[in-house]
């Protein structure tokens, strides 16, 4: 429990933010942001605003609030305690907001204003690109912006105010961290497929186990992504490690070093091949899938824009389950 002195100090810095006549919920925002990605050029870069705008925002903050809110720690800044005192309240705050805007909007049932969109790579071609280019089109006022992050930075993105939705994967049984202010709706499944050399020696198997690839070089995601995890765990029944050949985050590039005979590879069936060499086989005898999220926060559940994202990516990820 915090002390009568922290108590006190803690109700002089609400005191200076909320009895003045308006507080800077943008501000806010970007303080939060700094927080979340630990510098202001990448609050900066997270929110699409310039390092300068961010700093400004900030500034003119401090002098609402009448507290310092950023030090200087090496070549970095950390929020100081009042700073996470005013992080901490403005996220009710901010959330108190979005409902009130989500509930008017939805009173008035109209599509409008700005959704922020993160996805996955592989999403953003196959899913995200038609949804948006449909859900603009048919709604003239609705403004879709797109970032494409890994399944943790998204959901990180949503959780902190940074993005309104997020459409994430979960391989196997690989789990995924979602806040308690975060909602989530399963919306369909994505089939992977082992990718192999058509000369390759398990081309033609009918089946194929994780025992059989112990040997191979792997062609995968860097170390740490969701994906690389779930490679991880299927060699689980093996005791052995995949053998990480090559990395790239592109999987149109897996297949062309697939194609190349430099590895294996798993793939999402649907995931750019159009363009990719034909010198691969799909093993289809080795499938496994992963199941496709979208992710909001509970205070924008309201909102008729963000319900009209959610419906239509879960519409499209359901034609595109295998």
């Amino acid at each position: 429990m915090p002390s009568p002195t922290v108590k006190h100090q803690r109700m002089l810095v609400y005191r200076n933010v909320y009895d003045r006549y308006m507080i800077d919920l943008a501000a806010v925002r970007s303080l939060q942001a700094v927080d979340t990605e630990g510098s202001v050029v990448a609050a900066a870069d997270a929110l699409g605003f310039t390092p300068s705008a961010v700093s400004q925002q900030i500034k003119r903050l401090e002098r609402q609030s009448g507290v310092p809110l950023l030090e200087r720690v090496g070549r970095g800044v950390v929020l100081t305690w009042h700073a996470r005192q005013l992080v901490d309240a403005g996220t009710h705050l901010l959330a108190e907001v979005e409902r009130l805007e989500s509930g008017l909007h939805r009173a008035a049932d109209s599509i409008v204003g700005q959704v922020r969109l993160a996805a996955f790579s592989t999403a953003m071609r196959g899913i995200v690109a038609p949804v948006a280019s449909r859900l603009v089109a048919d709604h003239p006022d609705l403004t879709i912006r797109l970032v494409e992050r890994e399944p943790w930075e998204a959901i990180d993105l949503v959780a902190t105010g940074q993005c309104d939705v997020a459409l994430v994967h979960r391989w196997g049984h690989v789990s995924i961290d979602v806040p308690d202010h975060v909602e989530r709706r399963t919306v369909g499944a994505d089939v992977a497929d082992l990718i192999v050399h058509r000369d390759h020696r398990l081309a033609g198997r009918q089946v194929v186990t994780p025992h059989d690839l112990v040997d191979e070089d792997w062609i995968a995601t860097s170390d740490g992504t969701i994906c690389r995890q779930w490679l991880v765990r299927m060699h689980d029944t093996t005791g052995r490690r995949p053998r990480i050949a090559h990395e790239s985050m592109e999987f149109e590039s897996h297949l062309a070093l697939v194609a190349a005979g430099l590895g294996v590879a798993l793939i999402r069936a649907s995931a750019g091949r159009h363009s990719a060499p034909t010198s691969w086989r799909s093993a289809s005898s080795i499938r496994s899938r992963r199941e496709l999220i979208v992710v909001h926060r509970r205070s924008m559940g309201d909102s008729p824009a963000v319900r009209a994202v959610i419906d239509a990516l879960a519409e499209c990820a359901a034609d595109t389950s295998g």
